[in-house]
């Protein structure tokens, strides 16, 4: 068991330093890695559209320019691994595609209907724009779930629990906003991002000089700053917009 552990860990440690290495202009390596990593990527596709994808696909096209973009973009910060962080990254790339696609489909049915005008066109129409509402919902509520499962994991280096979340959120409207405007605060000063993801933990002490909070209030919404922190650094979609919803209310 311990033997596998070690070996997980040496894994993930080589692919992040590759990462490193291509995001320093290793393009030979770069090529290599994604070539190696086809078959993830066409797995990932493929639970998006629910069939077997061929490397002709557009659907993989997406998937790969996807991958690479992962590649690009990761850092520690933005999760785990590279391949969690690239795994949701596909799935939205794939979806966003998908959509584009569907909403070009709707634009020539409804074309079709004006000129026709019958009936079981018009029928046609609205069960296709249902099914691709139901569609996007769906998919909307996979992505969601996976973001919060990957959050859920980073926030455990923190010694923190959506539970804690739940039970430490503050309770009024103006305390939320507070807290988020600290947080956002914390993650444009590099200084104090930094310490943060270093030694994960808030920096009170720097954090007091740059907020109009008194320590005790810092103190008490500790564990929820450092949530929306994290929200904030990291490639959240869904929990971002959820922030911008307590921000407008």
């Amino acid at each position: 068991m311990l033997c596998l552990l070690f070996m997980a860990k040496k894994q993930k440690s080589s692919l992040e330093s590759k990462v490193l290495l291509i995001q320093q202009g290793d393009t030979t390596l770069q090529n290599e890695l994604i070539h190696s990593y086809k078959p993830f990527v066409a797995k990932t596709v493929s639970s998006v559209c629910k069939r077997y994808i061929h490397e002709s696909d557009d659907e993989f096209s997406i998937g790969l320019i996807a991958f690479n973009e992962a590649i690009q973009k990761f850092t520690p910060e933005k999760g785990n691994s590279l391949i969690s962080f690239s795994e949701v990254l596909i799935k939205r790339r794939v979806i966003d595609y998908i959509r584009m696609q569907s909403t070009k489909y709707k634009t020539i049915s409804m074309d079709t209907i004006t000129q026709d005008g019958q009936d079981n066109h018009e029928h046609h129409y609205i069960d296709m724009e249902l099914s691709i509402d139901e569609f996007k919902q769906k998919k909307d509520e996979e992505l969601r779930k996976e973001e919060i499962l990957q959050f859920s994991e980073k926030i455990q280096q923190y010694d923190l629990s959506l539970k804690d979340l739940i039970h430490y959120s503050p309770k009024h409207a103006d305390a939320r906003k507070n807290a988020i405007m600290v947080a956002k605060i914390l993650t444009e000063n590099e200084s104090l991002k930094n310490s943060l993801i270093k030694n994960k933990r808030l920096p009170m002490k720097q954090l007091e000089s740059y907020v109009p909070l008194s320590r005790k209030t810092l103190e008490r919404n500790r564990k929820y700053i450092i949530a929306i922190s994290l929200i904030l650094i990291g490639d959240y979609v869904y929990l971002k917009d959820y922030l911008k919803g307590v921000l407008e209310t």
